[in-house]
Parts: C-alpha cells; structure tokens; sequence
C-alpha cells in the first residue's frame, strides 16, 4: 500500500496563464476570481483538495508583473515569488505555444532546488496540435522538471495526469487539513473577492487596477447574511466611472456579485455599496496594510 502524501504546492506564472482557472477546477469549486484581465489575484487564496492517499495544498497567488510601478505592484510580486519559493512543489503554469521573457523571469524566480511541475494551459484553443510537441522539446530544455503535463483548466482534460505528476512530487506525511475543508479563507474574503471580480469584469479598461474593495461589516443574522462594502477609487473623476448613469452600472456590478455570493454561502445575502476617493492608494502603506497587501 502506497504512503499517504501531503504538501503545499505554489501555483506560479506570468498574468494571463489561467491560474486562477486551474485552481478552481483542481479543487472543484470557484475559489479564486477569474477575469480576462491579468494581475485580477491580489491575495494568495488556498485550495485543498483531499484524496484517499493524498491531501493538496494549492496556493495560489498573483501572476508576475514585468513592469511593477506601484508599492501595490511590487508587493504582489514579492507575495508571487514567496508563494512558489515558500511551498513543497511548485507548479508553473505557462500558456500552450507561448513561452516568453515573462515566462522566463517566473521560471528564473524559482529556487533551482526547487521540485516544479509545469503545467501547460489552455490545450482547447490550439488548432493544431502538432506544434505542440517541438514546443514541449523546448519548455523541458529550460530547466529540469520533476513532469510537464499539457492540460487545459477549462475542459478538465488530463486533471487527474497533473495530480498524478503533483503527488509523485509531494512528501509523505499526513494530511494537514480536515477532509471537508476546502480552503483557509472565510466568507468576508470571498464577498471582497466577489465584488471586486464584477468590478474588473465591468469596467474593463476603464478602470484598471485602480480601485479594490473593503468590507465594511459582514454580519449573519439568522439565514440573512448582511454585507456593506465599499469601493476604492484612487481619483474624484474615476467615481462616476464606477457609479454610472444613475448609479446603475454600480448596482449591475453589486447584483451580481450577491447572486454569486447567495450561491458560494447557500443562503440569502443582503449587500450594500459605496464608493470612496482615497488618492493614491496603490501607493499608500498604511492603506496596503489595511487591505492585506504587506
């Protein structure tokens, strides 16, 4: 009979790869936002995924930013490197066909010591898959990796393959975690997290990177969770932006963010938002440290 395993594993790459994807379809539930715009994680987010013979510690963190001008910037850059660096297992995700400076830079942050599966993403929007095996060749000449497994986190394919090459790579040891447990995070994380993923879903290049949310108060009143919440805009001009005509994109936005969050909590959830000026949060410390990012 085969050893019980258990670890951490950092999920690392460059903005874009499907990071986040990928995690949420590892442990089988929505746990990390997802949109088409890069750098959407700001927080790492653990995933636990328990099997008979092994328990899955996936961390996952915020993609790799080249060009990082903001205090905001760097810090998830630095909280990216450590993720990876800190964890049993490093599982770098790079995008099928594209292999660049930025993924190069990831892949160069990782201690050479380190154990690292690459997983190769978003096998569903090759069309031909024949490139597919020189551009293998290459990715395997880069460093010496414990298993390259090409999946696509979308469909699902080759899933169980990853988390055959993973629990190759893991200690022996017990679980670190109860079996039902899927994450460490709580409920006021994941309304923050939900809200602010409508935010970028909606204003798209309106508005990037420059606003986050704060939750006010979370309070369970009986089957009722009450959420207020309000967002950060770094200048007065970009409040209108958020609000819209009548107030009416901000109350889309907070809309569906309760409908998602009705669904992940499995009870009603009354939600209340607003919009605030703080200049120059990205660059603030004291407001960094307010909302996590140290």
């Amino acid at each position: 009979m085969s050893e019980h395993r258990c670890g951490t594993i950092g999920i690392a790459g460059r903005p874009n790869t499907g990071k986040s994807s990928l995690l949420n379809r590892l442990v089988g539930e929505k746990l990390s936002i997802v949109s088409a715009k890069p750098q959407t994680t700001r927080h790492l987010v653990t995933g636990i995924l328990t099997q008979p013979d092994c328990q899955y510690v996936f961390v996952d963190a915020p993609g790799h930013q080249a060009s990082a001008k903001s205090t905001l910037h760097r810090r998830l850059n630095r909280r990216a490197t450590e993720a990876a660096r800190d964890s049993d297992v490093a599982l770098f995700v790079v995008e099928a066909l594209r292999f660049g400076p930025e993924d190069h830079a990831v892949l160069h942050k990782i201690p050479p010591e380190q154990a690292v599966v690459a997983a190769v993403n978003k096998l569903d929007k090759l069309k031909n898959r024949e490139q597919l095996i020189p551009f293998l060749d290459r990715l395997a000449k880069t460093r010496d990796f414990a298993a390259i497994v090409p999946l696509s986190a979308k469909t699902g394919k080759n899933i169980p393959e990853l988390l055959a090459a993973l629990r190759q790579a893991l200690p022996e040891g017990p679980a670190m975690y109860p079996p039902d447990q899927l994450t460490d995070r709580d409920e006021r994380f994941f309304a923050g997290e939900l809200l602010r993923e409508k935010i970028f879903g909606e204003l798209g290049e309106e508005l990037p990177y420059r606003c986050d949310v704060v939750i006010d108060s979370f309070k369970e009143e009986g089957r009722l969770r009450r959420i207020e919440a309000t967002i950060l805009v770094e200048r007065d001009s970009q409040k209108p932006i958020v609000l819209g005509a009548g107030g009416e994109r901000l109350k889309r936005m907070a809309t569906a963010a309760r409908k998602d969050m009705e669904k992940l909590f499995g009870g009603k959830v009354y939600l209340g938002t607003w919009v605030k000026v703080r200049k120059a949060w990205t660059d603030d410390a004291r407001v960094l440290r307010q909302l996590g990012y140290e």
